[in-house]
């Protein structure tokens, strides 16, 4: 049966306007959609390249930003750390508790101000146990911990201690700087070793960090401190805008000396007005529920002051600062 050829070509047209109906209703608005979509994405998700500065210094030594690897490996580091924002900022919140704990400590005993940043980096200003069994603040293995002066028991782990590991990387940088008169080799020798820098000295005849080729994660390291110096002393330059009601602020705390045996430490935290959890928080170092003491040995159990519960009292003195913190430094002390 043949169709008139008017027909034909009215149902040849229908076929096309039904297709490209059909066509447009499945593409057209998901077009317009993606359109919209990476126009949004361009003008909200905006990432830019990090500026690195002139010139930066760690413990008065410069870093020759001249050199491409040196500028390279800061610009990674600085990178991670400023896009990382959840880790950055909750590092710098930890710095406004602990900082002050350990900055004076690195005074007394001759270190430049800078190593702060070493326990920065190196644990986050947190108790965490690296996959080599290094724990604490200050990452001590145990034999290193017990060679600066430690103490490793059962009962007690001091490198929990903050005050006291603190004492103990102090002492380890000054016997680094007695070996190499410089304190970016120091630095680098707290991540590799004495004995890795030392050998890699001898053998590359180089003297100089930035000169020596050295695995990835001590090259690494000193950027890693240099970019955390950086964004530490200038945040809004590097987009972390904090108030100081933001820190973590520091929990004024009262020293207890035990110099008899406690068989019970819950109920010895419960007699000093607090509980075992608020015990553990503020000394950490105590690492079982009884705490032996033998020839004569004492300890100082860190309790807080009253009213550390509130943390709006704790704040309070905080309420009046710049709604953001130190036209963009973090070095302005919190008080107390």
């Amino acid at each position: 049966m043949k169709f008139p050829i008017y027909k034909t070509s009215f149902f040849l047209l229908l076929i096309g306007v039904i297709t490209i109906g059909v066509f447009a209703f499945f593409t057209g608005p998901d077009q317009d959609n993606d359109k919209l979509y990476y126009e949004s994405f361009a003008r909200h998700n905006k990432a830019h390249a990090i500026i690195i500065p002139d010139s930066v210094t760690f413990a008065g030594e410069i870093a020759p930003l001249d050199i491409f690897y040196v500028r390279e490996g800061l610009d990674r580091e600085l990178m991670v750390n400023t896009y990382w924002h959840s880790n950055t900022i909750l590092m710098l919140k930890r710095a406004a508790r602990y900082f002050p704990v350990i900055e004076p400590i690195l005074k007394k005993n001759n270190i430049p101000d800078d190593f702060k940043y070493v326990a920065l980096i190196e644990s986050g200003l947190m108790n965490v146990v690296s996959p080599s069994n290094a724990a604490g603040f200050w990452q001590f293995l145990d034999a290193t911990a017990k060679q600066y002066g430690l103490e490793l028991t059962e009962e007690v782990d001091e490198r929990y201690h903050l005050e006291k590991s603190t004492a103990a990387a102090a002492k380890y940088f000054q016997s680094s700087y007695l070996k190499y008169g410089n304190w970016t080799l120091t630095a680098a020798s707290y991540n590799a070793g004495q004995g890795r820098i030392t050998k890699e000295i001898e053998r590359q005849k180089m003297k100089d960090f930035y000169e020596l080729y050295l695995n990835q994660e001590t090259s690494r390291y000193i950027f890693r401190i240099l970019a955390m110096k950086l964004i530490y002393e200038d945040p809004t330059t590097y987009g972390f805008y904090l108030r100081k009601r933001d820190l973590y602020p520091v929990i004024p705390t009262k020293s207890v000396e035990v110099n008899s045996s406690v068989t019970d430490l819950i109920t010895f935290a419960v007699d000093n007005n607090v509980n075992y959890r608020i015990l553990k928080e503020f000394n950490p170092w105590l690492r079982t529920d009884k705490l032996t003491i033998t020839n004569g040995k004492k300890y100082q159990v860190q309790i807080p002051e009253k009213g550390y519960t509130s943390y709006s009292k704790l704040l309070k003195k905080l309420e009046d600062a710049d709604n953001i913190m130190g036209k963009g430094t973090l070095d302005t002390p919190v008080e107390q």
